[in-house]
């Protein structure tokens, strides 16, 4: 596999936007929602850049099932455990594709009543945006190409590789 994105390149980024949470919520806490299983990594990484009280939960959906291409249909698989009523929330997500996944996610977490509701996305492939949505800090804009490593995967594998690979288009699992 060709790799696109390196470990360093990845942790230069993952830092910046930790920086700038750190600022924009100077003084205040946050709650970072991971979407598994994929943004695993991205947020345990972003978490230790964050200088803040940083708390976590998890949600995971699903949208892409064996293949390569979404579905389009977004099922909620687990839901958050903690409350974000009058809270900053920061959904961590690993790559912004068609958006259908994040329209669904901001409008499920706009009905807990957050104080702030913000999308971290380490990838954003926004050539292929389906719905109008955008990410509030994005590490890297991508070119449409299916891509694993760095917690994302393909049918469940290749999530533990530390660089982000380009996947040949025709590969068996």
């Amino acid at each position: 596999m060709q790799i696109l994105l390196t470990r360093d390149q990845i942790a230069v980024e993952v830092s910046r936007i930790g920086r700038q949470i750190t600022q924009e919520f100077d003084g205040q806490s946050v709650v970072l929602i991971g979407v598994l299983k994929g943004a695993c990594i991205f947020l345990s990484d972003l978490a230790r850049q964050i200088s803040l009280n940083a708390t976590f939960d998890f949600i995971a959906v699903r949208s892409y099932g064996s293949g390569q291409e979404s579905s389009g249909e977004v099922q909620l698989v687990k839901d958050v455990t903690t409350s974000l009523r009058d809270r900053n929330v920061i959904i961590v997500e690993d790559i912004l594709d068609t958006g259908y996944t994040l329209t669904f996610l901001k409008k499920l977490f706009m009905a807990h009543q957050p104080r702030s509701l913000k999308v971290a996305a380490l990838l954003d492939k926004s050539s292929r945006r389906a719905v109008p949505i955008n990410a509030d800090y994005v590490g890297f804009i991508i070119p449409d190409k299916f891509v694993v490593g760095y917690g994302l995967d393909f049918d469940e594998r290749y999530r533990n590789l530390p660089d982000i690979c380009i996947v040949p288009a025709i590969q068996q699992p």
